[in-house]
């Protein structure tokens, strides 16, 4: 399916490996020129970046004006038609709720919310000048399946999920839409790497690194943990015009782990 975003410039967050590197590498291969924001990159993004669609912008998110200096690169391209909200993080609270300090809660909020919300102000005053513009956020199921394990990621997704779909409603009449995607477990380092989740799961448990990403799968229908291919396609088709009264809307991808009704 053509999905006519050829020439489109999108700005992705998190850009450099796992979900945001596959959407990077995704809307460049349908013809969007795309403007990555990461504080580093990596082999894989260079060599998106070595093809000439792909231009990385070193910023640090977590900053006030990270977002703002990121979105003010991509304008200098042109309009930007379309925003990924992706970059974010998380870390196992393992001794408990009691163990999270203040500083701990507000690099999450910094990172997980706030830089997805300093971004959409920075893109959404010239999107709606143009009379249009996708803007698409990683959320996670975690938004509302609340996890302990991982209490200020979840209410940190919960608040993003929130804000995406109460921003949908104001601006959705001038054109501008607002989607968010919410995956379970996925197949990144986030969650697969030397200090991933499973491995610090693992240490706390004294579990092997594997049987929890293997405990964690199972508990899909499917039996696995999604690709973040699987996601970036998704953010593609919701970037496009082919689903062009879509807005306002949370898109899980899970596997089946939990139950929809």
């Amino acid at each position: 399916m053509d999905l006519g975003l050829a020439g489109r410039i999108a700005v992705v967050t998190g850009a450099s490996k796992g979900i945001g590197l596959a959407v990077t590498r995704t809307l460049a291969r349908e013809g969007v020129r795309v403007v990555a924001g990461a504080r580093t990159s990596t082999p894989e993004l260079d060599a998106l970046v070595a093809t000439g669609s792909v231009r990385h912008v070193p910023v640090d998110l977590s900053t006030a004006d990270g977002p703002a200096s990121l979105v003010g690169a991509a304008l200098e391209l042109g309009a930007i038609d379309i925003l990924v909200n992706n970059v974010g993080a998380v870390t196992p609270r393992t001794a408990g709720f009691l163990s999270v300090t203040d500083d701990e809660w507000a690099a999450s909020l910094n990172l997980g919310l706030m830089a997805a919300i300093r971004a959409t102000r920075a893109v959404l005053g010239p999107m709606l000048e143009a009379g249009g513009g996708s803007i698409v956020t990683i959320s996670s199921v975690n938004a509302f399946l609340p996890d302990p394990t991982v209490i200020d990621y979840s209410a940190t997704k919960a608040a993003l999920t929130n804000f995406s779909k109460s921003l949908s409603k104001e601006v959705g009449a001038r054109g501008v839409r607002l989607n968010t995607i919410s995956p379970g477990p996925v197949a990144t380092d986030l969650w697969l790497g030397a200090d991933g989740v499973a491995a610090r799961l693992g240490r706390a448990s004294g579990s092997e690194p594997g049987a929890v990403s293997d405990a964690a799968a199972g508990q899909s229908v499917t039996g696995r943990f999604t690709r973040p291919q699987e996601i970036a396609e998704l953010v593609a088709l919701l970037a496009s015009d082919v689903v062009a009264n879509v807005t306002g809307a949370d898109f899980v991808i899970d596997g089946g782990l939990t139950t929809q009704t």
